[in-house]
């Protein structure tokens, strides 16, 4: 459904608010509707290449870290693998909330296809981040020691009030993130809002299921005095919360202010079968 007639049909024609919302919702349907058509070969490829990047800006965050201290300084330079992922047009599993949700919401794919598109980009983004710290670690080995003091905060810290908040604040943070860049009119402005959900997620320390795995797995390659399984402890509800937190907050908001739009693409999606 084109927007011009997605306005006409709401009698939206003359307000401009609601013209930008119903340009904003196409672009994010269509793309939606993109995303979750991938093959698993399209799928695991975009997510591979999204743990790698997502590994530069772990690599920028250490060395920045490292060197001053500040983690506010190294939430800005980890802002370099968000950057990365908007240009490249890659996969990262914490973006997966809002556009592909509001594809399926709006009738132009099935509930299967957002599992495969959340399972097989959570693991390749994993695999791939993997990977790249291992190289990481073995190429500057001071950076090693710096994961391993940055990774402790994650594994030692106990599921409580304080934790759940971090992980469901990162989940909101960075689907607000995607938010802002298809809201944006130009790469600049995508740009600006990677920058901005780099700094808060890094730069304060949130909970993000695959930014602090890559540290922890560069720790772990590094001889971090914990394993695996306390990654996985901290890992599972991580993840969770992060996707409460982008489901929960900023996706259902953007569900309920295009009800009427959702209504209108439904119908047209089922007209078209």
């Amino acid at each position: 459904m084109s927007a011009d007639r997605t306005r006409e049909e709401l009698g939206t024609t003359d307000a401009p608010a609601e013209d930008e919302l119903a340009q904003a919702f196409d672009r994010i349907v269509d793309e939606g509707a993109q995303r979750l058509h991938r093959s698993w070969r399209e799928v695991l490829t975009t997510g591979l290449a999204g743990g790698l990047e997502v590994a530069i800006g772990v690599l920028s965050l250490l060395a920045v870290y490292a060197e001053t201290g500040s983690h506010l300084l190294a939430g800005l330079a980890f802002s370099i693998g968000f950057i990365a992922l908007l240009l490249a047009r890659s996969e990262l599993f914490t973006e997966g909330f809002l556009v592909p949700v509001t594809a399926v919401v709006a009738g132009r794919a099935a509930p299967r296809q957002l599992a495969k598109l959340w399972g097989g980009t959570l693991v390749a983004n994993l695999v791939g981040g993997w990977v790249v710290m291992w190289l990481i670690v073995h190429a500057l080995p001071p950076l090693g020691t710096t994961a391993v003091e940055s990774a402790i905060a994650y594994v030692d810290a106990p599921l409580d009030l304080r934790a759940v908040c971090l992980a469901f604040l990162a989940g909101s943070v960075i689907t607000l993130m995607t938010r802002m860049q298809h809201g944006a009119h130009s790469e600049g402005g995508k740009i600006v809002a990677a920058v901005v959900g780099g700094f808060v997620l890094a730069g304060l320390g949130l909970f993000h299921s695959i930014l602090d795995s890559l540290i922890i797995f560069g720790a772990l390659h590094a001889g971090a005095p914990f394993g695996y399984a306390d990654w996985l402890a901290w890992f599972w509800y991580t993840t969770l919360l992060n996707m409460a937190g982008g489901l929960l907050v900023v996706t259902l908001l953007r569900l309920v202010r295009s009800k009427d739009l959702i209504e209108r693409e439904r119908a047209a999606a089922q007209n078209g079968r």
